[in-house]
């Protein structure tokens, strides 16, 4: 198992910096600066274990066939997983905004033969999906780092399609486990609001994981 303060270290610097406004991230100033060679510091063989992505993907409806979206994808640890689950028949799209990481994600994609899985570069304030074609979308621990969430959330719903769900996982503010200081953390409360002036509603809020809340949105 890799000791936590690594993974801490990491998780801390590929999250950001976040504005604090009224005790919630309103604007976020991503920095993410987190160099593309050391994304293999993010594969730790401990990570399946406390981020339980088969539970969150259940929670989000994702099953074989599925269209899925992996918003602020990295290096692409859970883009691989939504990949295995919606099988040769589903699509899964790698977002995020640094060129960088699009280019490990294509080099990953390339290495690792993910037919069904396409990188996808997005800008601060547009995902750059399709309208209207997605089943599921995940925001796995960059929520603090998206520099405009409420437009961003507004062109994710914008890719959903009727009954489609959106999933937002990141670390308990109060800290513990893996991730960055509780100052770099965001507030599920804050998410919810975000969520609202988005247009979206909650659909469940699961709290099954160690370390992490799970906000399941739907429009």
């Amino acid at each position: 198992m890799r000791p936590i303060a690594t993974t801490t270290l990491v998780l801390t610097v590929l999250v950001g910096e976040h504005v604090a406004v009224n005790g919630g991230v309103q604007q976020s100033q991503s920095r993410y600066r987190f160099p593309p060679q050391e994304l293999g510091l993010l594969e730790s063989p401990d990570r399946d274990a406390w981020q339980r992505p088969n539970e969150i993907m259940d929670a989000l409806n994702i099953a074989d066939g599925s269209t899925v979206a992996d918003f602020g994808a990295g290096g692409g640890w859970f883009a691989i997983r939504l990949a295995r689950r919606v099988g040769p028949n589903g699509r899964v799209y790698a977002v995020d905004f640094r060129p960088e990481m699009i280019s490990g994600l294509d080099r990953r994609i390339a290495r690792e033969q993910l037919t069904n899985v396409i990188a996808v570069r997005a800008r601060p304030d547009d995902a750059q999906l399709p309208s209207r074609q997605v089943d599921a979308i995940v925001i796995v621990n960059s929520y603090a780092a998206l520099p405009a969430p409420v437009p961003l959330l507004r062109s994710l719903t914008e890719a959903l399609r009727p009954g489609g769900r959106l999933g937002v996982v990141d670390f308990h503010p109060s800290g513990g486990g893996p991730g960055p200081p509780p100052g770099n953390r965001v507030d599920p409360s804050q998410v919810i609001r975000d969520a609202r002036e988005a247009g979206l509603r909650v659909r469940a809020e699961v709290d099954d994981l160690p370390y992490q809340f799970v906000v399941v949105l739907e429009p």
